[in-house]
Formats: structure tokens, C-alpha cells, sequence
């Protein structure tokens, strides 16, 4: 299978990994290794195109701090090198789904059979609720 080129490179000199230890279960291997890797990646001060920097900062995504910086933890793999391969294939699949610009909307207007359908609809349901009502004799 064929893997996506990345549209954006990422130099890895503009990525902070610190191996920090995992949580959760897993023995004593969890207490005594750091294999967990916390990425950091400062947007503002990447070398990014300055139209990804914005559309990356305008993602509505609770990894991206207030500062512009986008913080990934990796720690499914009990390796540190998966770790570190997982967390930057992360950035590289944020940073590349900004990459091509989203397609401007064209507005349209609805059919004349859609406007129909929905004034039919409101009638059929108005019709519904009147019959709800009280019985006058």
C-alpha cells in the first residue's frame, strides 16, 4: 500500500519531544521507563506558509493552546521509537489536512419542488396538531 507524500515537510528542528512517563496500566515497565513522547510545535514560529499557520490556528482543536502552540502525547506503544514515529505522523496528518484550502461555498436557492415539499410537510404536521386540540360541539 502506498503511502501520501506530505505536502507540508515538518523540520525537526522546530519540534520539541520530550519523553515523559505513560500513565495508565501496565506494570512496572510504566513506572520505570519514559516511553510516552510529549510533542510540542510552536505554529506561530514554525516555518510554515503563513495561510496554514492561520487556518491551523483556527482549527477548533483543544490540542492547540492559546499561545499557537500544538501539543501531541503519544504513549500506545510501549517503545519510545513508536512513540516518537506515531506523534510526528500525528503533526504531519494535522499540518497536511490544512494544506489544501477548503472550496468556497456557492450559494444556491432551493428548488421550487423542495420549497413545496417543506410547505406540504408544515401543513401535513399543522393539520396533526389542530386534531390535537379540544373538540368544540
Amino acid at each position: 500500500m502506498a503511502t501520501k507524500q506530505p505536502t507540508t515537510p515538518i523540520p525537526e528542528s522546530e519540534v520539541e519531544i520530550t519523553a515523559v512517563r505513560a500513565q495508565g496500566a501496565g506494570g512496572q515497565n510504566v513506572n520505570k521507563v519514559s516511553s510516552a513522547i510529549h510533542l510540542r510545535f510552536d505554529i506561530r514560529n514554525s516555518s510554515l506558509r503563513e495561510d496554514h499557520k492561520e487556518r491551523l490556528l483556527a482549527l477548533a482543536d483543544q490540542r492547540i493552546t492559546r499561545d499557537g502552540v500544538l501539543i501531541i502525547k503519544a504513549q500506545t506503544q510501549r517503545s519510545q521509537d513508536m512513540n516518537r514515529a506515531e506523534a510526528m505522523g500525528r503533526l504531519q496528518e494535522i499540518v497536511d489536512s490544512v494544506a489544501e484550502p477548503p472550496r468556497p461555498r456557492r450559494p444556491t436557492k432551493p428548488t421550487l419542488a423542495s420549497k413545496r415539499r417543506r410547505l406540504e410537510a408544515k401543513n401535513l404536521r399543522s393539520q396533526v396538531k389542530v386534531l390535537r386540540g379540544r373538540i368544540s360541539e
